[in-house]
């Protein structure tokens, strides 16, 4: 993964460059004024953890590169009015083109079919990007300690921060969630999934739980499967989770979802 991780952010330096000679910052400022849709992503989860529910991201993602194509039937707006009506608090869309197959337009499809808000999830290193996001209406940026310096993740999130959006941090073991813990944000994304073998275990979450303060709000992010995962972190305190993979290969996302929620 430390391969794809380089191969990944070496064509997001491309891609951001191509992005930037199409359309200025001074154009996506002028786009950003016109941002009427504003909606409050961790206030949404906040009030669910608050409360002893669980609060599930929901995301729409077509492929990955570990696991190719994982839904061929592909209708971004189908799933977001899905996932609402299944439950979900948040959305997470792949907006990444080479590797996810996603694509930036799906921001703002989705938010015209569905009320949630909405996580641009990506791989964020440059602050045109951030600024990027918050024009495509993107209501929360997720920053990756794996491929940023500490420095680089204060200077997103202060951007973030300013534009209107939130921050969920993603940590995969405990140096990162070191640096994670460092910045504002009160969401803080454990990614179960060990970036060198890709094996999945939620024990990652399980591990770092006494390192993370109670104040924050612990987000487990991948291996989420059954009922059985979901009552396992809600014994330990934790009630916000990301989940895809799980729904994406189901034929109605969003009832998936619902029989997940309803089983608890």
């Amino acid at each position: 993964m430390g391969n794809i991780l380089d191969n990944i952010l070496a064509t997001k330096k491309l891609e951001i460059a191509a992005n930037r000679s199409k359309k200025s910052l001074l154009n996506l400022e002028e786009e950003i004024h016109a941002i009427q849709d504003e909606r409050a992503f961790i206030t949404a989860i906040s009030n669910k953890v608050k409360n002893n529910h669980s609060a599930v991201i929901a995301e729409i993602k077509k492929a990955s590169p570990s696991k190719g194509v994982i839904r061929e039937n592909f209708d971004p707006a189908e799933i977001a009015s899905s996932y609402q009506e299944g439950g979900a608090t948040c959305l997470s869309v792949l907006t990444d083109k080479d590797y996810f197959q996603g694509h930036a337009d799906y921001i703002q499809l989705v938010k015209n079919h569905c009320t949630l808000p909405v996580l641009r999830k990506d791989f964020m290193i440059d602050p045109y990007q951030i600024y990027e996001s918050k024009a495509l209406g993107a209501d929360c940026i997720l920053l990756i300690v794996a491929a940023l310096e500490l420095s680089q993740m204060q200077e997103l999130e202060s951007i973030a921060n300013a534009l209107g959006m939130d921050v969920l941090v993603e940590s995969h073991d405990g140096y990162e969630l070191e640096k994670a813990l460092q910045l504002n944000t009160k969401l803080i994304g454990i990614n179960n999934r060990n970036l060198k073998t890709f094996d999945v275990t939620l024990q990652t979450t399980l591990d770092l739980l006494n390192e993370i303060p109670p104040d924050r709000i612990t987000v487990t992010e991948s291996g989420i499967f059954s009922p059985e995962d979901i009552r396992l972190m809600n014994q330990h305190g934790i009630y916000s989770f990301l989940v895809g993979e799980a729904f994406m290969r189901d034929d109605d996302p969003g009832n998936s979802l619902k029989r997940l929620l309803d089983n608890i």
